[in-house]
């Protein structure tokens, strides 16, 4: 049996009271992988050839920097 059918009658186990969070869990399971642009996927390339710009710091750091001239 695999694991989807596992999973189907482990559902007809839960009491409808907790239906809702494996509800819940299941819509955010079911959203699929974002697949990184082009440009994302260069900027990886960049930073694992040793390029690019490591920023480590607080949010307001970041944009604090972003914002100089």
């Amino acid at each position: 049996m695999d694991n989807r059918e596992v999973a189907k009658r482990l559902i007809d186990r839960i009491p409808e009271s907790r239906l809702f969070y494996v509800i819940s869990y299941l819509q955010g399971a079911a959203v699929p992988d974002e697949i990184p642009n082009k440009d994302t996927v260069e900027a990886f390339i960049e930073l694992e050839k040793g390029g690019g710009h490591r920023f480590s710091g607080t949010t307001e750091e970041l944009f604090a920097e972003l914002m100089e001239d």
